[in-house]
């Protein structure tokens, strides 16, 4: 008997929205969205979760939702109890929170015409989206991202995953949302390491994609380091968009091990990992961008003066380009984490490094000794940077 060969295409469409006080009651944004998605004839229920570091800088976040939902979107129930969930990677290590969210799902009649809206952090949104994509095979996702991180880069992507065995992003779906609302007021109570660590996914974009944008952030350096909306509203805009653009025009559910996107993070994954945690997400890819443009330099690739650039920006935001975990145990560490990242790529090592500011090129092997002294190079410029 002849095989039967089965060939579909799923177009998948969402919409980034750009607002400021999404629960007021004079923003119909989130209303006008909620009335033109939802579907005659079904029940319509909406499960809301929430960063607790988000939570606790809005004591009445509960009830402006409540207060809401009741009066612009009556025909919407939300469930009775709004679920809190630690924030951080901390809830991506903790199966006992996945749990959770599967049971409220259950507990609320959460179905496949209801919804779950996540509002918070990367990875509160990772953990949240990862849930509402196994359960009941897919619920309808609205994030709401409360961090820099999340504004231009994770929140608007189509990723989900909690960590396992001690890897990052081990269990995961490709799943994308039905919509994102980033509310620019809402980065208001972000500390200044968060408020910068955002910054770093869009020097990276900038880097591989956009030497435009690389040479304004290069000139707004000063102000995103002191907090100014406007740049940072114009900043978060630029790199959502080329973020959302790349997906679309590429490989959007990874089935190649071509992921530009990715640029500078095979490190900064391990180090987040041996420093448990401790240095943030943001923090650590900035530390990965100086380390894969040193090796670029190191190897002749990268000009001299373009490495002196990416630098000089990377530390008048504020970051730190080295950390001890880099050299600890004579570098092994390091290297193990680029034999997890090749295991993670499926077996073939794809890194992008640069050619020169706003051109990355793929590469597919790394001299560890070059990479070791790519790490000294960083650790003598720490030194002379503090002088």
């Amino acid at each position: 008997m002849h095989p039967i060969k089965q060939r579909f295409k799923v177009e998948y469409n969402y919409s980034v929205f750009f607002t400021k006080n999404l629960f007021e009651q004079n923003n119909p944004l989130l209303k006008d969205f909620l009335s033109d998605i939802t579907e005659q004839g079904f029940q319509k229920k909406a499960l809301v979760i929430v960063d607790e570091g988000f939570a606790k800088y809005h004591a009445d976040l509960s009830e402006q939702i409540r207060s809401y939902f009741s009066a612009s979107i009556p025909d919407i129930q939300l469930a009775s109890e709004m679920i809190v969930v630690t924030g951080g990677e901390a809830c991506k290590n903790d199966p006992a929170l996945f749990d959770r969210l599967v049971e409220a799902v259950d507990k609320y009649g959460i179905d496949r015409h209801s919804f779950i809206i996540a509002i918070g952090g990367g990875a509160v949104l990772d953990l949240v989206g990862y849930a509402a994509a196994v359960s009941h095979r897919g619920i309808k996702l609205i994030r709401i991202p409360t961090t820099v991180l999340a504004q231009n880069d994770s929140g608007v992507g189509v990723k989900n995953s909690i960590n396992f065995h001690g890897k990052k992003n081990f269990l995961g779906t490709f799943a994308p949302p039905v919509a994102v609302f980033n509310d620019l007021t809402f980065l208001r109570t972000l500390d200044d390491r968060d408020w910068r660590a955002g910054i770093a996914e869009a020097i990276k974009v900038s880097l591989i994609k956009d030497v435009a944008f690389f040479e304004w952030i290069e000139e707004h350096a000063s102000a995103l380091a002191r907090r100014d909306e406007d740049a940072m509203s114009y900043l978060i805009h630029r790199c959502a968009e080329m973020h959302t653009d790349h997906i679309a025009g590429g490989d959007p559910f990874e089935f190649g091990s071509s992921r530009p996107l990715d640029f500078g993070h095979w490190a900064a994954h391990k180090l987040e990992y041996l420093t448990d945690f401790q240095v943030r997400h943001g923090e650590a890819v900035a530390i990965g961008i100086a380390l894969d443009c040193v090796y670029a330099a190191k190897i002749g690739m990268l000009p001299e003066t373009d490495l002196n650039r990416i630098l000089d920006v990377l530390h008048k935001l504020g970051f730190e380009l080295y950390h001890s975990k880099l050299a600890e145990n004579d570098k092994i560490n390091l290297r193990n984490g680029l034999q997890e990242f090749r295991e993670h790529l499926g077996g073939r090592l794809t890194i992008m490094l640069l050619e020169k500011i706003g051109k990355g090129v793929e590469v597919h092997e790394l001299d560890a000794d070059i990479i070791s002294s790519s790490v000294d190079y960083l650790e003598g410029a720490k030194i002379i940077h503090a002088l």
